[in-house]
């Protein structure tokens, strides 16, 4: 991706439709009380401040964890059990929940910075807001600690926290998504996606995360780069929403809705309406992340009744994955951020994955982690896993990336509604997007 001046990136901040504002350049100095005085590297994030890693452990007082709504409760456990074994030195945490949608998470993280408030220490971020939040020197560099422990991550992983050649985060988890399957009711998972579309017209159909929403995005790229798709050109300056294959991926999309391989309300459904209604025994396939497995063992109604297997090919084309999962960046505000590191040490070493991973299903960023017999017996799937987020493509990388998404998720939604007709949801998507490139 090419991008010309921070002036220009911060223009097309200001203007993107994620309302990400006029931000003056002393809104962008960041640097919380406690920051590290080094100022850390050169091009569009020069200046930013550094995490001191030396002084975790003399760090005292408090750390606040922002994050989304913890559904599976391993956040809370953890920062419980992080609690415990820092009371000694003086320090705690605490978590602030945020609402259940990323993109409201993500305005509620943009509200604080703006603000140059220190209420979030750590926050809980997509990997695909590394590049936005760096871009505005919202985050500390965290290069030196994440170099000390390069070998211990998934590459791919990695890259969702690396912007101007600095790492702002570490990965926490990662995700890919999956294919679950009523196996009381179907044998296996079809070859092909037309194939699941046509089985689930004949049973109980099948949920995914269908609303206009980040989620959406996700869910709809796998389709469509399975198909051959793209989002934008090679050099990152134009938009190649509107093409043959994304059509295709679309209209198959739409087109399943119509013939009934689709609940209808899927277009109103994220990853937790889509939990539930599996759970419920409403569907009989389900496009989710790995942490619905766990929850969904502990379902009455189909507990010992589901598998997960990996996305099938798209007819005509292939197979693909979108990477999902999150990091845990330290905010420029932050009055603590040596403990802040503390606790992302803590929330990231071997013990605190595994338990994630073996407890709650959610996807490990540690390459050892796969191999462990307690995380495989509670993860049939683990080598898929694994493979999938190896694998899996990211979304683009650009500092406008929400206004790319809404331009996505808005229109593709419109189409799945019937509000519009595919072609036309895909050739105002290109336009939006243009619009939003053409400003950086």
């Amino acid at each position: 991706m090419h991008v010309r001046s921070v002036a220009a990136l911060l223009a097309a901040l200001a203007l993107s439709a994620a309302g990400c504002g006029g931000s003056d350049d002393k809104e962008k100095s960041g640097g919380g009380s406690g920051a590290a005085a080094t100022e850390t590297g050169s091009g569009e994030t020069a200046g930013v401040k550094e995490a001191d890693a030396a002084s975790a452990d003399s760090a005292k007082g408090s750390v606040t964890y922002c994050t989304g709504k913890d559904t599976s409760g391993a956040q809370i456990e953890s920062v419980k059990l992080f609690n415990e074994a820092a009371k000694a030195q003086g320090l705690t945490a605490k978590i602030l929940e945020f609402p259940e949608s990323a993109d409201a998470q993500r305005e509620q993280f943009i509200q604080r910075q703006r603000a140059k408030s220190g209420e979030c220490d750590i926050f809980y971020s997509d990997v695909v807001w590394t590049a936005e939040f760096a871009a505005q020197k919202w985050l500390l560099d965290m290069t030196k600690i994440v170099e000390g422990r390069k070998d211990e991550f998934i590459p791919s992983t990695l890259e969702t926290v690396k912007y101007d050649g600095k790492y702002f985060g570490v990965p926490k988890q990662t995700d890919a998504g999956f294919l679950y399957y009523r196996s009381d009711k179907v044998d296996a998972v079809p070859a092909t996606w037309q194939a699941v579309y046509a089985e689930a017209a004949k049973t109980d159909g099948i949920v995914y995360q269908g609303a206009p929403y980040e989620g959406l995005t996700v869910n709809y790229l796998e389709l469509a780069f399975a198909a051959g798709g793209k989002v934008l050109s090679d050099d990152g300056k134009k938009s190649e929403i509107d093409s043959p294959e994304n059509l295709k991926a679309l209209q198959f999309m739409a087109d399943g809705i119509k013939q009934g391989g689709a609940k209808k309300s899927v277009t109103t459904y994220m990853e937790e309406q889509a939990r539930r209604s599996f759970e419920a025994g409403r569907a009989t396939f389900m496009r989710n992340w790995p942490y619905a497995f766990a929850l969904g063992n502990k379902a009455k109604k189909i507990k010992g009744k589901f598998k997960v297997a990996p996305y099938p090919e798209f007819e005509g084309g292939g197979k693909a994955g979108i990477l999902g999962g999150h990091n845990l960046v330290i905010s420029a505000f932050s009055k603590n951020p040596g403990g802040a590191v503390k606790l992302i040490d803590f929330l990231t070493a071997p013990e605190a994955i595994k338990r994630d991973a073996a407890k709650y299903s959610l996807a490990p960023t540690l390459l050892a982690t796969y191999d462990d017999p307690e995380v495989q017996k509670a993860l049939p799937f683990a080598a898929d896993l694994k493979q999938a987020v190896e694998q899996a493509k990211s979304r683009p990388v650009t500092p406008v990336y929400n206004a790319v998404s809404q331009a996505i998720y808005k229109n593709v939604n419109a189409a799945l509604s019937g509000q519009m007709e595919p072609k036309a949801a895909l050739e105002k998507a290109q336009t939006e997007i243009d619009k939003a490139l053409g400003t950086f």
